[in-house]
């Protein structure tokens, strides 16, 4: 049995979109990836905050994004697919609809709709490649989560092709950016350091996880910065806080201060706090 959830309904089925839907036919959309454990959304505020930011950035309707009906909604649909208990993995959504391609306005027929799988444990360590083309830190998509994400899928390929799990990113100034589906934190000389926003990365949910329990510098970084780094780690929503032990064939050290970070944002935000 397949359940999804859309602009207010359950619906078992396939999802029914337009095929004059601007998300479908060109990418112009949003979309949130969260961890739910036993059945609750993981700091679903934060989530929402950055999927409102974005769709006012492509001018759809943020007012769809009210979080008590989102919560509603999530734990509604974790019951009906038999995934109240456990890690899962919901995915929301929302497409621009049908309209003019030089107008950025949710047309009447724009979906909200949300889908959710089983989320398999995070894994121990990441293996990095870096992609062979630049994150443009001055696109007009910088910074949010959209549904053109094409760019990021050929980049996690080319990583599959080359042994590794992740993509690393540079920007067109050459400055560290992201990983393809994560945030990336490096450990020097004591300090834990990150890419600015600046630098054209997604401001990740558990990037802010991180960064409101310990002391994290946020400045720009190049590859010789990563090269000298006696830490890795990299951080997404979904994995929480992994180790990298490889980057570029390179071997690198998983050390004490990414498992401490992992420990203190496991305890932190913890079953009594999920959603903060």
């Amino acid at each position: 049995m397949s359940w999804i959830w859309c602009n207010g309904e359950f619906l078992e089925g396939p999802l029914a979109v337009s095929p004059a839907d601007r998300g479908l036919t060109h990418g112009l959309g949003v979309f949130e990836t969260l961890l739910a454990l036993d059945g609750q959304p993981v700091a679903l505020d934060l989530h929402l905050a950055r999927m409102r930011g974005g769709a006012e950035r492509l001018g759809l309707d943020a007012g769809k994004l009210g979080d008590g009906e989102i919560a509603a909604a999530m734990a509604g649909l974790l019951e009906r697919v038999g995934l109240a208990t456990g890690r899962a993995r919901i995915r929301l959504a929302m497409s621009a609809g049908a309209g003019d391609l030089r107008r950025l306005e949710a047309g009447s027929d724009s979906l909200l709709w949300m889908t959710v799988a089983a989320c398999p444990p995070p894994p121990e360590s990441l293996a990095l490649v870096t992609a062979d083309f630049p994150r443009n830190e001055r696109s007009p998509l910088s910074g949010i989560k959209c549904a053109s994400y094409a760019e990021n899928l050929i980049a996690l390929d080319q990583a599959r092709r080359a042994g590794a799990d992740e993509a690393l990113f540079f920007n067109t100034r050459g400055e560290l950016c992201e990983a393809a589906t994560a945030n990336v934190f490096l450990v020097r000389d004591g300090n834990v350091l990150t890419p600015p926003l600046s630098s054209g990365c997604l401001p990740g949910t558990m990037r802010a996880r991180v960064m409101a329990r310990i002391a994290v510098k946020e400045q720009p970084l190049t590859a010789a910065d990563l090269a000298a780094a006696e830490e890795v780690f990299v951080t997404s929503a979904t994995r929480g806080v992994v180790p990298v032990v490889k980057w570029d064939g390179r071997v690198l050290q998983a050390g004490p201060v990414a498992a401490e970070v992992a420990q203190l944002c496991k305890l932190r935000w913890g079953a009594a706090d999920l959603t903060r």
